[in-house]
C-alpha cells in the first residue's frame, strides 16, 4: 500500500533517471524521488517514449496507466501500484509510479496453486479494462510483504474486444459476489477517468462492466481470433 508521504513525493518530489528498463516496446525509466529530504524508486513512462500502435491513439498510454490505477482502487482491489500523471519528467511529460520490490523469477508461470487462486481479482479487472497485454511477468507478489500487484496496462480500454492475456484459469467459473458489486456502480468513476479515455472508450467500459454482471462468470478463451499476449513472458 502506499503510505500518504511517498503519494506526495510521487506526485510532487523532484525525480531524476537512474536507469532504463530495457525489456518492453516503450521507453520505461527508473528514477529516484526526492522529496522532503527522502528519495523513493519510481517508474517513469514518458509519452516521448511510447511506441506508435495502429490502434490505439498518440500519446495515450501513460493515461491509460493512470486510468487502470483509478479502476483498482475504485474497486477495491489495490494491486495496481499508485500511478499519476507528470507533465514536468527529464524526458517530457508522463506517468509516474510507484516501484514494487519483487522477484522477477516468480511470476505467473512460476506461481504456487495457491497463489494462482488469488489472481480472481485481476482477471475481473482484466476483462473490465480490455487488457490487450496481460503477460505472465505482469503480475507479481512484493517482497516482504507478499501482497499482489499487476503493473504495465497501457494498452487497456480499447472500446473493440482486445483481451489478450494468460490468465485463462478460471474460464467459465462463477466470479465471486464481492468482486462483481462495485460494478454496478462504475459509471461514478467516470469524472475522475475523463482526462485520460475517450466517450467511446468510458461507454465500452460501461457496457463491459454491465455485460460482466449480466454473465456472472469469467469469459472463455476466444477461438476466433489471438487471446494470448506476445510474448507471454
Amino acid at each position: 500500500m502506499v503510505t500518504e508521504q511517498l503519494r506526495t513525493a510521487i506526485e510532487c518530489g523532484t525525480y531524476e533517471i537512474k536507469g532504463q528498463f530495457t525489456f518492453g516496446s516503450n521507453y520505461t525509466f527508473l528514477v529516484a524521488i526526492q522529496h522532503e529530504g527522502s528519495e523513493y524508486p519510481a517508474v517513469y513512462k514518458p509519452l516521448r517514449g511510447e511506441q506508435p500502435l495502429w490502434d490505439f491513439p498518440e500519446n495515450t498510454l501513460a493515461g491509460r496507466e493512470v486510468a487502470a490505477y483509478l479502476v483498482s482502487e475504485y474497486l477495491g482491489f489495490h494491486f495496481v501500484p499508485f500511478t499519476t500523471l507528470r507533465q514536468d519528467g527529464p524526458f517530457g511529460a508522463g506517468s509516474l509510479q510507484q516501484y514494487i520490490e519483487y522477484d522477477p523469477e516468480y511470476h505467473y508461470f512460476s506461481f504456487s496453486e495457491e497463489d494462482r487462486q488469488l489472481l480472481k481479482p485481476v482477471v475481473l479487472f482484466d476483462v473490465l479494462c480490455n487488457n490487450a497485454d496481460r503477460k505472465g511477468s505482469h503480475v507479481f507478489f512484493e517482497d516482504g510483504t507478499h501482497k499482489l500487484y499487476a503493473i504495465d496496462h497501457g494498452i487497456c480500454f480499447h472500446e473493440e474486444d482486445k483481451l489478450r492475456t494468460v490468465l485463462w484459469d478460471f474460464s467459465g467459473q462463477k466470479i465471486p459476489q464481492e468482486l462483481l458489486t462495485p460494478l454496478a456502480g462504475i459509471k461514478s468513476l467516470f469524472p475522475s477517468l475523463e482526462p485520460y479515455l475517450t466517450r467511446r472508450e468510458l461507454a465500452a467500459l460501461a457496457a463491459r462492466a454491465e455485460s460482466i454482471l449480466k454473465k456472472g462468470t469469467f469469459p472463455r478463451q476466444p477461438r476466433d481470433r489471438r487471446a494470448l499476449p506476445w510474448p507471454p513472458l
